[in-house]
């Protein structure tokens, strides 16, 4: 006899990102994600501007999730929905219409983390694509997270090592308002580092008490001072140089995280490896990761472009899991904007 399936709907609004998504199991029918455009006008996202706007955001596309699946709202089995961490204001409206509809539907509802998330988006079924072997190493990376956790099951996330000021992605996109690139900088310092030499410019890379740790704090402030040097000299140096100066940064960036990487899989003696979260689109991370299957003999394993950025079926295969376990939220839920990896 074969199994009822089981329809989530998953909510994601943890940042500026509103998104929706079905999933059937580990399956995903719909993933729909609004943008929020405004933000680059001022340089960084701003809390308030992105809790108003998903507001307006968050009925319409969770509608439009359900439409795009072919379901009824009536054949969803639970509401999975984004706990933490993230912006206060932005997960409140998440984690409401998630509880309302919950209640008016009389099915369960699931807490999910959104980091657990990042790193579970590996499980989703899609296009036969391989799924990491517990245990393993992910290297979680982002605008808010740097971390290598160790992974052994579902459940169960150890922090080997973690940015002990700013997170990389954090890194990439102050280093682009430097060079007066727009927000968000991460993706365009990739494009210009592609027609760029990447070894023009040296940057020193930043020691850390635990060897495991990261810090980019310094890193940030070598480039500032490097930059402010060289315009001293020559007015025209960052529009002349900016491929070689993004190609180098970007270079600097992705010895750091996979120096680091490389230690944490000596000291465990694990080689399945992947990585997951926004700067894990960066292609220069992704194409030196996917090298060291030859070189270091590992197994490697990088998440699809549309499960890097914050989307809802990410949400929705951790909801699927927990939903298995009947590991189910109360009515009373609350958001929080800071999150242990383990909660």
């Amino acid at each position: 006899m074969l199994k009822k399936p089981i329809y989530i709907l998953s909510i994601e609004s943890s940042c500026d990102d509103t998104s929706a998504a079905i999933l059937q199991n580990e399956t995903v029918l719909s993933n729909v994600i609004a943008n929020q455009k405004i933000h680059a006008a001022y340089g960084g996202v701003v809390p308030e501007l992105a809790s108003r706007a998903h507001q307006q955001n968050i009925v319409p596309v969770a509608q439009q999730a359900i439409q795009q699946a072919g379901i009824d709202k009536q054949d969803l089995s639970a509401i999975a929905f984004t706990r933490g961490p993230g912006l206060m204001g932005s997960l409140l409206v998440g984690t409401s219409f998630a509880k309302s509809m919950a209640i008016a539907l009389n099915i369960p509802l699931i807490a999910v983390n959104h980091m657990q998330a990042h790193v579970l988006a590996h499980f989703i079924n899609e296009d036969n694509q391989e799924k990491p072997k517990f245990p393993f190493l992910c290297l979680t990376i982002s605008g808010g997270h740097t971390q290598i956790l160790k992974i052994s099951n579902y459940n169960t996330f150890e922090i080997l090592g973690e940015t002990i000021d700013d997170a990389v992605g954090e890194a990439f996109d102050k280093s682009a308002k430097l060079l007066g690139l727009p927000y968000p900088g991460g993706p365009l310092i990739d494009k210009h580092a592609k027609l760029g030499n990447k070894t023009a410019f040296k940057f020193t890379e930043p020691k850390t008490k635990n060897e495991l740790d990261f810090s980019f704090s310094g890193l940030k402030t070598a480039i500032l001072y490097f930059l402010q040097r060289e315009h001293k000299k020559d007015k025209l140096f960052i529009k002349e140089n900016l491929n070689d100066i993004c190609a180098s940064i970007q270079f600097t960036i992705t010895n750091i995280l996979m120096k680091k990487l490389k230690l944490a899989s000596k000291i465990t003696g694990i080689t399945e490896v992947a990585i997951a979260g926004g700067v894990s689109a960066n292609s220069e991370i992704r194409e030196t990761l996917k090298s060291f299957e030859k070189t270091m003999g590992w197994n490697t394993y990088i998440p699809k472009f549309e499960y890097t950025t914050d989307n809802a079926a990410m949400i929705g295969v951790v909801g699927y899991y927990k939903y298995l376990n009947n590991d189910f939220e109360k009515e009373n839920a609350i958001a929080t904007s800071r999150l242990d990896i383990n909660s």
